[in-house]
């Protein structure tokens, strides 16, 4: 069984080494200690969030932190080639279930999309909350992935903002149920962002569509049948995987 991971200081990791002494403590070690429950003897994982992973073995444990020995350090470089998974806003979680799942299969970017159709709509302090809900769910989902870099939330954009993002990228996919060209066909772009853009239940409006292909997006399908909002983005990468990381 793989071990588990916990996220601990990136001050502590930095100087890290085979031999060395790491200590979770705060929430991470609360929870390694009470929750997962630690005992002395075992391995588990403490990674930075941004590439650096240590494996260590439990010394001490009490209620509030963990004192491990580390055994090895691995620094993961991040990838030439950036998933950017640009999800819309949704209602009942399903742009949360989205950004989880694509965190799984090893997305690099999160980016809400208040698209026109979008039902849900974050202003003022709910925005906030939101952006903070989406940074807990892709954080969480790092750690039961194992994964050393946590993927970046970023801020909300509208249309302007979304078409700005796709003039500076190397490829942008609009996933669509009209479109002809078939996901599987396309290759993937040796280096630099690969957006993959999700509309929301309603769909991508014919203006959003026509405006991101002029800034040069491609509509691709992903097979005959219609994804949910929340099962496309995810779907979508792991098609981009097999062509690319999972080889």
């Amino acid at each position: 069984m793989t071990h588990q991971l916990f996220l601990g200081s990136a001050a502590e990791l930095a100087g890290a080494r085979p031999g060395s002494v790491i200590v979770l403590d705060g929430d991470e070690g609360r929870h390694a200690a009470t929750v997962v429950r630690l005992r002395p003897g075992e391995r588990y994982y403490v990674a930075d969030g941004v590439g650096r992973r240590a494996l260590a073995e439990a010394e001490t444990v009490d209620r509030t932190s963990v004192r491990g020995r580390v055994l090895e350090v691995v620094d993961e470089a991040e990838p030439a080639t950036r998933f950017v998974l640009v999800q819309a806003l949704a209602k009942g979680d399903r742009d949360e279930q989205a950004i989880e799942a694509a965190t799984e299969l090893g997305v690099d970017e999160v980016v809400p999309w208040a698209a026109e159709r979008s039902i849900v709509v974050w202003r003022g302090e709910r925005a906030a909350k939101s952006l903070a809900k989406w940074m807990t769910v892709v954080t969480r989902a790092a750690k039961q992935s194992r994964r050393a870099r946590i993927p970046l939330t970023s801020s909300p954009v509208d249309l302007a903002a979304l078409i700005d993002r796709v003039r500076g990228a190397a490829l942008t996919l609009v996933l669509h149920e009209e479109a002809t060209e078939p996901l599987a066909a396309v290759a993937v772009a040796e280096s630099g962002d690969v957006l993959v853009v999700v509309g929301p239940e309603g769909g991508i409006s014919g203006r959003e569509l026509e405006a991101l292909v002029a800034a040069g997006a491609r509509p691709v399908r992903l097979g005959p049948t219609t994804l949910r909002s929340s099962t496309a983005g995810p779907a979508a990468l792991a098609v981009l995987n097999a062509a690319s990381r999972w080889r």
